[in-house]
């Protein structure tokens, strides 16, 4: 098809375009023209042109697809350290040595890209589903609701991601099972990401029998917690604050009201080195520009903290309730996020262990029998 446009442009063209009609006309006109060793020169010339092009297109494929396996570390060195997945980054790449090559074998990448357009409305028509896992998986890898290694819990499973495929997701179970589950669903429903945040709260229900004391059994569980480094006693250092770093524009702290643009223009009279070269002055002036920007966003992040309440991480033990034959305990303490099931199994046998020493007894089901015994006649 080509071929054939080369030598005759304006053969195919549109029924609604006139003058593409015309230039079909002409170029019957001047083949007909044209000797019999005329056509067979332009048909040689024209098969010389197209295989040329073709050798550049294979050439120009080969040799993409070597930069990109040359250039794919770095790509995705950039985009972990912006926490987008590397087989976005892949099909990025893959997709623009495509439509360069496209180019080069002349065919028009407009039309191309109308064209598979055009397809995919046929194409979705057959293959909703999938093209809604497509797109799923793209919004999961540009939102990133969730990330490589985080455990999560979607779609009744519950376990650690794998790897984000671009049409599922692939996570890990406890007990080692791989579970592949489509990203539609999970892009449209609702995903709980346990790793997403640093701490995460354990609560255990403890039942202690009517008559023992639940101060002594709130102070023995405390002085538990107390000595065990796992278990925080307060609002963490990480959270008092966002720290400001660099020079006296960043030593703002988050009770700044106003939004300070001032700094992000620093004046140049600042240069402690004034006779620097052009070049110098240049990269002396961006440096201090992106310091400035640095701590503005810093400290406009303080601030957004500061509106934000923090949870007091401090461990507590309530009376929860008062049950047929105990009374329940509920015992609350906050821990790292990958210590939460260490520190769940560590204190169920510790506190079976240690409360009974502290005069602590667990109740549990019992059925008292009387029997009467009558005597004969």
């Amino acid at each position: 098809m080509i071929l054939l446009q080369t030598i005759l442009p304006g053969l195919t063209p549109e029924p609604a375009d006139t003058a593409g009609v015309a230039k079909a006309a002409t170029g019957i006109k001047e083949l007909k023209s044209l000797s019999f060793d005329d056509l067979l020169e332009r048909l040689a010339q024209d098969l010389v042109t197209f295989a040329i092009n073709l050798a550049i297109a294979i050439l120009v494929f080969y040799a993409g697809r070597f930069i990109i396996r040359k250039i794919y570390k770095i790509v995705s060195t950039i985009f972990i350290r912006r926490q987008i997945d590397r087989s976005l980054s892949t099909f990025v790449l893959y997709f623009i040595l495509i439509v360069t090559v496209i180019g080069i074998l002349g065919i028009e990448t407009t039309s191309f890209l109308a064209l598979f357009a055009s397809a995919g409305v046929a194409i979705g028509m057959a293959l909703s589903g999938t093209l809604q896992n497509f797109a799923g998986g793209v919004l999961i890898l540009l939102l990133k609701p969730y990330k490589i290694g985080d455990y999560i819990e979607a779609q009744g499973y519950a376990g650690t991601v794998r790897e984000i495929q671009i049409f599922s997701t692939i996570i890990t179970t406890y007990d080692n099972k791989s579970i592949s589950i489509p990203n539609g669903g999970l892009s449209t429903g609702s995903v709980n990401n346990w790793s997403r945040e640093a701490y995460r709260r354990v609560t255990w229900t403890i039942s202690i029998s009517y008559g023992d004391s639940v101060d002594a059994a709130r102070e023995a569980i405390l002085a538990m917690f107390a000595a065990d480094s796992r278990i925080e006693q307060g609002t963490p250092a990480a959270d008092n604050g966002i720290e400001v770093v660099g020079d006296d524009t960043g030593a703002r702290t988050a009770d700044t009201d106003e939004e300070d643009l001032s700094d992000i223009n620093p004046d140049q009279s600042s240069d402690p080195r004034p006779h620097r070269s052009l070049l110098d002055r240049i990269l002396h002036r961006h440096r201090e520009t992106k310091k400035a920007i640095d701590n503005w966003e810093r400290r406009r992040q303080a601030r957004i903290q500061a509106l934000i309440p923090k949870p007091d991480y401090s461990p507590k033990v309530f009376v929860a309730e008062m049950g047929a034959s105990s009374v329940d305990l509920q015992v609350r303490a906050w821990t790292r996020t990958g210590s939460y099931w260490d520190v769940f199994y560590y204190y169920n046998e510790k506190f079976y262990n240690e409360l009974p020493s502290h005069g602590i007894n667990f109740p549990f089901p019992q059925l008292d029998v009387h029997l009467s015994h009558t005597q004969a006649d």
